[in-house]
C-alpha cells in the first residue's frame, strides 16, 4: 500500500470513530413531564364513622297508661302512626271489678253525705256535738274524693296523645285485661328527639362535646350537621360500643327508630411519628410498598414511605421525605428513579 493510500485509510478510520462519539454525545436523555406538589409539616384529624338511630330523649317519651283496671277495646293508632295532640290512640272499657268499685264509691259517698246531714240536724236540735259533725264531714269529704277519682278514671278510658308525636310502642292488644297504671302505648315526642350512635371506645376518646357530626338518615332524608351533645365512653355490655348522643332538630322530620349514620373529625393526631403531609395524588405503590418521587435539581428520586391518616386530598406520611421537598403528583407512572423531569 502506498503512503498516500495509508494516509487516506487512516483519515477515514479517524472520521468514523469521531462520528460514533458525536452520535453518543448527542443521544437524547429520557425526560418525563410531571406536575409537582409540596410536602408540608402538619397532622391530619382522623375521620370517625358512626352508626346509630333516632330515639326519644329523656323528656320525649310519653306513656299512656290505663287509669283503672280495664279491657282493651281497640288500638286506634298502631306503632309508627304519627298523631296530633289529642288524637285517640286506644279505647278501653271498665272491667267488672272497676264497675263494682265505681258503684261502691258512689254508694259510700251517698251514705257519707247522708250521715253528715243527719249529724248537722242533730247538732242543730241540741242532740249532737261539734266533734260528731266534724267527724261526719271528714268521712263525707273522703268518700266524695274517692267517688270523684273513680269517675275520673272510668271517664279517662279513651287514651289520647298528650302531644304530637309518633306511636313508638303498643304493649296491649284488643281483649287484653290491663291493671291500673299499666302502660298501653308510648309516644315519642318530636320536640325531644336525639340520635344515639355506637362507636369503638378507642375512637370515642377522639371525640368531644361540640364536635360536628355530618348525619345522613335512611329513607333519603337530606343530610344535616349537629354537634355532639354528650359521650358515654363506657362500652355497652351487648354491643361493646361506646355511645355518642346528639339532639335532632324537630324540623328535619326524622322519627324514632330511623337508622342514621354520621362522620366526624376526631382529635387531630399524627400517624405514628409522622409530622408531614403530602398530596394524596403523589402516592405510588410497588407491591405493597408506598413510595413517592422527590424532585431535586430537575431529577426524580424514589423515596419509600409509610402512609398514615388520609383526609381529603392530603395524607400523613413518614419516611425519607422532608418538609418543603417537591413531590411528583401527576406523571409519576412514567418516571424512573434518577430520571430527569420537567414540569408542566
Amino acid at each position: 500500500m502506498t503512503p498516500k493510500s495509508i494516509a487516506l485509510f487512516a483519515a477515514l478510520l479517524l472520521g468514523a470513530c469521531s462520528g460514533s462519539a458525536e452520535e453518543e454525545a448527542t443521544a437524547p436523555v429520557p425526560v418525563a413531564l410531571v406536575t409537582l406538589g409540596r410536602a408540608e409539616p402538619g397532622t391530619l384529624a382522623e375521620q370517625v364513622t358512626l352508626y346509630g338511630m333516632a330515639e326519644a330523649g329523656p323528656g320525649g317519651r310519653l306513656t299512656l297508661s290505663a287509669p283503672a283496671e280495664a279491657s282493651v277495646v281497640a288500638i286506634v293508632a298502631p306503632v309508627g302512626t304519627r298523631v296530633a295532640a289529642g288524637a285517640v290512640v286506644a279505647r278501653l272499657a271498665a272491667s267488672p271489678t272497676t264497675r263494682v268499685d265505681f258503684i261502691k264509691a258512689g254508694s259510700d259517698a251517698q251514705a257519707a253525705n247522708a250521715a253528715l246531714a243527719r249529724a248537722e240536724r242533730l247538732k242543730a236540735d241540741g242532740l249532737g256535738s261539734n266533734a260528731e259533725v266534724e267527724t261526719a264531714r271528714a268521712a263525707a269529704t273522703s268518700a266524695n274524693a274517692t267517688r270523684a277519682a273513680m269517675a275520673a278514671r272510668t271517664g279517662g278510658l279513651t287514651l289520647r296523645a298528650p302531644a304530637a308525636g309518633i306511636v313508638e310502642t303498643v304493649t296491649a292488644a284488643p281483649g287484653d285485661l290491663v291493671p291500673p297504671g299499666a302502660a298501653v302505648a308510648t309516644i315519642s315526642h318530636a320536640s325531644d328527639l336525639r340520635a344515639r350512635f355506637g362507636v369503638d371506645p378507642a375512637l370515642a376518646r377522639s371525640l368531644r362535646p361540640g364536635t360536628v357530626l355530618h348525619v345522613s338518615a335512611s329513607g333519603g332524608a337530606t343530610a344535616f350537621d349537629v354537634p355532639v351533645e354528650t359521650i358515654n365512653p363506657a362500652a355497652d355490655a351487648q354491643t361493646r360500643l361506646a355511645s355518642v348522643f346528639a339532639r335532632l332538630p324537630a324540623a328535619i322530620g326524622i322519627g324514632a327508630g330511623q337508622t342514621l349514620s354520621a362522620t366526624a373529625d376526631g382529635t387531630a393526631r399524627a400517624s405514628g411519628n409522622a409530622q408531614l403531609t403530602i398530596p394524596y395524588a403523589a402516592l405510588l405503590d410497588d407491591g405493597g410498598q408506598a413510595y413517592v418521587y422527590v424532585v431535586a435539581r430537575g431529577v426524580a428520586h424514589r423515596r419509600d414511605i409509610t402512609v398514615g391518616v388520609a383526609r381529603g386530598d392530603r395524607v400523613a406520611v413518614s419516611g425519607a421525605v422532608r418538609a418543603g421537598e417537591a413531590v411528583v403528583v401527576a406523571g409519576g407512572t412514567a418516571v424512573e428513579d434518577g430520571m430527569t423531569v420537567r414540569t408542566k
